[in-house]
């Protein structure tokens, strides 16, 4: 695997850290580093220039993006690249692992299938009116307010 200073730098962490930072285990990093660079080799038989930035940096710029709700701008000024090649690299990246389907979820039906039971708690959260106090006679409640002594009957 190829060395960068940024993947170093996390590699050099214990497995909760490595995790805790990435969001995923350092063995499926390394698995997902793997089907990555295969990908890229197919890319690059066709034609085309090779990425600076080492395929452990961009999947770690993925995880960024997808992890912490990072901007392209703000990925893009911790790494020495532009904005849009930011985008290329994670949307490439995103892309090629779920064509991959080796981290794919199961699907609906494969759910329905299987043993496990699930139970369901519905709430119901409807609107329902608040009791709220009647209102007074419009003559008094606004003298109240103003401080002003009521009206006298009969006058």
């Amino acid at each position: 695997m190829e060395e960068t200073l940024r993947y170093s730098k996390l590699k050099k962490l214990s497995d909760e850290a490595f995790r805790r930072r990435t969001g995923i285990q350092h063995s499926t990093f390394i698995e997902m580093v793997k089907i990555l660079k295969s990908a890229e080799r197919k890319k690059l038989a066709l034609g085309g220039k090779k990425p600076k930035q080492a395929m452990a940096d961009r999947l770690l710029m993925a995880l960024e993006y997808l992890r912490e709700y990072r901007t392209y701008f703000h990925i893009a000024s911790s790494y020495p690249i532009r904005e849009s090649t930011a985008y290329r690299y994670v949307r490439w990246i995103e892309n090629t692992l779920i064509k991959d389907k080796t981290f794919a979820l199961p699907g609906r039906k494969a759910l329905l299938k299987s043993a496990m039971q699930f139970e369901v708690v519905m709430i119901d959260a409807t609107e329902s009116p608040c009791e709220r106090p009647k209102k007074n006679s419009g003559v008094s409640i606004p003298a109240q307010r103003n401080g002003t002594p009521k009206k006298p009957n009969g006058s």
